[in-house]
């Protein structure tokens, strides 16, 4: 099983091209949605009374729901704007409603979770509840720049205590005090006592993997129409732990080269969450289109 904790949230998203409101979206929607295409997933986190039930229906027909909190209040909503070239996002609005006094809670199931992926939830919050999962095979994280920014050494020893790191450039920039993407990845492996890889991602340009077994450049899957950006970096991370959950059952430890085709996987994913607003793409995606274009990702990087 895999366990996702974070944000699920009310997404207001404009572009130059559209506008939707209060669409389905939040990290662990797009992480949990994304790696339930692959393996059993549940989800911790909260939402409000307000939440919509259609929504609802939707977490509740792919997702194990026993780690989602309701509570009296709005749900977690967040605005955001992108420019014309749909790779610099700017947040306008930020309504933590319900989420600002939740505590996060692991069910004992979840415990015994093989793959962890802490999403962006307040740094003590995640290193409090990755000690109670009791022997994953993999676990993972991201941040964003308000934790870089308020907890840098909350955020440091959540990294430094899990297998892979999963961040952006501009985050890695942040964090490391550098412009440079393969010294800030070295210097995250340096910092962190059982980090193995980090993965840096770099948008439509694909990703970075810097890991102590050396280093992988990685293409994004090109596209000539793209709608919305939103959730591709956590999707990304779905499709990334969800392949390893689904090709290494009968494997005792997971290979550098596992890795390497994971992050193929996440980025097959996150090309087709971009091809619609929220996370509609992900809905009714089959494995049987993720491998066709999985397919053709491998013969473009082939020569």
């Amino acid at each position: 099983m895999i366990v996702g904790i974070g944000s699920l949230a009310l997404d207001t998203t404009t572009t130059p091209f559209d506008t939707v409101q209060e669409v389905l979206g939040g990290a662990i929607v797009n992480f949990s949605l994304a790696s339930s295409l692959f393996e059993e997933t549940g989800i911790v986190g909260v939402i409000g009374t307000d939440f919509p039930k259609d929504y609802y229906d939707i977490l509740d027909e792919r997702l194990d729901l026993r780690g989602l909190k309701i509570e009296e209040g709005k749900t977690f909503r967040f605005e955001s704007t992108y420019d014309y070239s749909l790779c610099k996002r700017y947040n306008t609005k930020t309504h933590l409603g319900v989420m600002e006094d939740f505590t996060p809670s692991l069910p004992e199931a979840y415990k015994d979770a093989e793959f962890v992926y802490l999403g962006t939830n307040e740094p003590t919050q995640n290193l409090e509840l990755l000690k109670k999962i009791k022997s994953p095979r993999l676990t993972a994280c991201d941040t964003i720049e308000l934790w870089i920014e308020t907890m840098k050494d909350e955020t440091l020893e959540v990294m430094s205590k899990v297998d892979v790191v999963i961040l952006n450039d501009e985050e890695t920039r942040l964090l490391c005090g550098t412009p440079n993407l393969l010294k800030g990845g070295k210097t995250l492996l340096e910092w962190g006592t059982n980090t193995k890889h980090v993965i840096i991602k770099k948008g439509e340009h694909g990703a970075l993997l810097v890991s102590k077994d050396g280093i992988f450049p990685s293409s994004g899957y090109p596209l000539e129409e793209i709608v919305d950006p939103t959730g591709a970096g956590d999707a990304f991370a779905g499709g990334f732990l969800g392949h390893i959950a689904r090709s290494t059952k009968n494997e005792k430890s997971i290979s550098i080269n596992k890795i390497k085709e994971a992050m193929a996987y996440g980025h097959i994913i996150g090309s087709f969450v971009v091809e619609e607003f929220s996370v509609k793409k992900l809905l009714d995606l089959t494995l049987e289109e993720i491998e066709q274009r999985y397919s053709a990702y491998k013969e473009m990087c082939m020569f």
